[in-house]
């Protein structure tokens, strides 16, 4: 018989499974071949209206029996004359006393049977057309892409789906690129929405881990003298003291300053020291420059003068 379908081998299951690996199983091929994943793919829909069918027979417990019993009978070519399903002489209980296989023409007829469905009258060929459940419930991603003060501080978040929605969302302190949050029922049709964080790229602050990385720029006479200077942080700018004699490439730490962990502590800041030299010196400070090049005794190449 040409028109008979294995259920169990369509969702990839055996004769065995369970109502929840049948479960695993259709939710694991509905996801691959469903519409609107494949967008004008027609082998992928009638593969999902298959898939669907199948579900939708083994998924209940009483049309899984009758299939299980009926299909048995498919390779005989045809149903006349197939047994009844009454057990010999009334012995025993038959759960499938109250089916005459005789009835069915041939198994197709018997599926639509169970869905419900029904030929077109006048004609054995035609059916009235099936439509598998579209609802299916889904779970989405969705990108949210977050200044690094804003995921320092965390708060209330405005963000627009794909499908037009706006949703506000109340994000934690210290968020994470990379970190999932998910937003239960919010997806397709009552999915889960899971809301990727992506934190943009600062023109000052660089982060790694929960620590926090800047670049302090000095004057040449506050890298030798020291000095007070105002350092920005995610919480606002603070004091730090530089102290004399400071070199380029140094790092200055300052304690919990940087990320929130989660736990209420906080990881630290350091601000890398880069000394600057003034590209356009006033006729003043290039006088002082090189009264102090005439006096200086320091020689930041001494030492290759003694390696030769």
């Amino acid at each position: 018989m040409q028109n008979f379908r294995n259920y169990y081998d369509i969702l990839g299951v055996p004769r065995t499974a369970t109502t929840e690996e049948i479960k695993r199983a259709y939710r694991r091929l509905a996801r691959k071949y469903h519409p609107d994943v494949n967008p004008g793919d027609k082998a992928a829909e009638e593969k999902f209206k298959d898939v669907s069918e199948a579900y939708e027979v083994l998924s209940d417990p009483v049309k899984r029996q009758q299939y299980d019993r009926f299909g048995q009978y498919w390779r005989q070519g045809g149903f006349q004359g197939a047994p009844t399903g009454r057990g010999p002489s009334g012995m025993g209980v038959d759960p499938f006393e109250e089916i005459d296989f005789s009835q069915y023409s041939d198994f197709q007829e018997f599926v639509d049977q169970l869905l419900g469905r029904f030929r077109t009258a006048g004609t054995s060929s035609r059916y009235t057309e099936y439509r598998p459940p579209t609802n299916l419930r889904r779970d989405e991603e969705a990108i949210l892409n977050l200044p690094l003060e804003r995921a320092y501080q965390g708060g209330r978040e405005r963000i627009r789906l794909a499908d037009g929605r706006s949703l506000e969302v109340n994000m934690p302190a210290g968020v994470m690129s990379g970190q999932r949050i998910r937003l239960k029922g919010q997806g397709a049709n009552g999915g889960d929405l899971y809301l990727k964080i992506v934190l943009q790229p600062h023109p000052f602050f660089t982060l790694d881990g929960y620590d926090v990385y800047c670049k302090l720029k000095l004057s040449p006479s506050e890298a030798v003298l020291g000095a007070q200077v105002e350092v920005p942080t995610l919480s606002g700018p603070v004091k730090l003291t530089v102290p004399p004699g400071v070199q380029s490439g140094q790092q200055l730490r300052l304690a919990n300053k940087g990320f929130p962990k989660g736990d209420g502590t906080y990881g630290d800041q350091y601000a890398e020291i880069a000394i600057v030299v003034p590209k356009h010196p006033t006729p003043r400070e290039r006088e002082l420059y090189e009264q102090l090049q005439r006096v200086q005794s320091f020689n930041p190449r001494e030492n290759l003068v003694k390696s030769r």
